[in-house]
């Protein structure tokens, strides 16, 4: 009978273990692939379940890109209003046009007058001196360029924000965008600068809570950097106060509000530069009430929000005050507002006419590459 003759084994070449250890590689490296893809957050804006992420973010999470951790100067030192007593003005609906209001002394950090002052509100485009303080102290070299991207000019547009007029592939200046976001209110110019400092405007805007917390506000919340609407970004009349106080304490930010006219720099897209005019000396020069000079501020406004103004004032002798009035009726109330407040303030008695009605003037036609989608913001 004949035996079966024993194969022998069949040896792997060197050629096949190598095209076995590649395709393992691939395997790998496509399941990591695809729980990459699972497990990555949707990008651009927040769906309806996500609503609240930016408030359940912790002081951990880091943004996309961290910001300079160097202290080029010692930060300012917080500021904190007391809560009114009886030597605060409480006004009453016929008092002001706005629906909420506080008058402050800056150098004793008082509230001097207040309407519905700690009560929740809408802040509009106030919102910007948030994203401006933040910036400024997140950014070392000012004349660095962010390229202007196509998507933040199309969110721009789709959700009718007002706009400083940059374009897609335009090389922004950090200090044009700046003047950008302070003086026509562009979006398009805050959300570059979110960009700019953290590569998403998520991330900056967790910057932005996180300085809510270092400066103690218990009642500001933001969801995005220019102040569009959203239920979950709000703040008070005295919150805002602080920010501003706050804004003015760094000599790059208070000269960015405070500025009426600015002109970008030359670029292929604007040779001649970007001419912006800002949204408050639009409305008055600063001088209205005797005795105090109106030096610089920011405006609002959405259709929650209402008409919104954030302002401070100077006295010859060096006093500070700081009005912020929201939810006016009309685009003149908040200055006729602030008007009456900082006439309160250095004892301008009411009957005094602080400033015809005639020099309150439309706001002259919008200047050249600037867009106004809505209306002043």
């Amino acid at each position: 009978m004949a035996t079966a003759k024993k194969r022998k084994p069949r040896r792997v070449s060197a050629a096949g273990i190598i095209l076995l250890f590649l395709m393992l590689i691939i395997t790998i490296l496509g399941v990591y692939g695809i729980i990459h893809i699972l497990t990555s957050p949707a990008a651009g804006k927040p769906s309806a379940e996500e609503v609240v992420l930016l408030e359940t973010e912790t002081e951990t999470d880091p943004p996309a890109t961290e910001p300079p951790t160097e202290e080029t100067t010692e930060p300012p030192p917080l500021v904190e209003y007391p809560e009114a007593d009886q030597n605060t003005t409480e006004l009453e609906g016929d008092d002001l046009d706005a629906g909420y209001a506080v008058l402050v002394d800056c150098n004793n950090h008082k509230i001097l007058s207040e309407k519905n002052g700690n009560v929740r509100m809408y802040p509009a485009s106030m919102t910007k001196l948030m994203t401006i303080i933040v910036a400024i102290e997140n950014i070392k070299d000012y004349q660095d360029t962010f390229t202007m991207q196509e998507e933040v000019i199309e969110s721009c547009w789709a959700q009718e924000a007002s706009m400083a007029g940059f374009s897609a592939g335009e090389p922004c200046t950090v200090m044009d965008m700046l003047y950008g976001a302070a003086l026509p209110s562009g979006a398009d110019a805050t959300i570059g600068l979110a960009y700019y400092v953290s590569g998403s405007e998520r991330a900056f805007v967790r910057l932005m809570n996180r300085k809510v917390k270092e400066l103690g506000l218990k009642d500001t919340h933001f969801m995005n950097s220019s102040g569009l609407h959203d239920e979950n970004h709000y703040s008070t009349a005295a919150d805002m106060a602080v920010i501003l106080e706050y804004c003015l304490q760094n000599e790059l930010c208070r000269q960015v509000i405070s500025t009426a006219h600015y002109t970008t720099s030359s670029t292929e897209n604007h040779p001649d530069g970007i001419y912006l005019s800002d949204t408050m000396f639009n409305k008055m020069d600063g001088h209205e009430v005797p005795g105090i000079t109106i030096k610089g501020g920011k405006t609002g406004f959405t259709d929650e929000a209402g008409h919104c103004l954030a302002s401070y004032g100077e006295t010859n002798d060096g006093q500070c005050y700081i009005v912020v009035t929201s939810k006016g009726t009309d685009r003149f109330q908040p200055v006729y507002d602030c008007i009456k407040l900082y006439g309160s303030a250095v004892g301008v008695p009411e009957e005094t006419e602080t400033i015809p009605p005639a020099t309150l003037a439309p706001s002259a036609d919008i200047a050249q590459g600037t867009q106004e989608l809505a209306p002043a913001a």
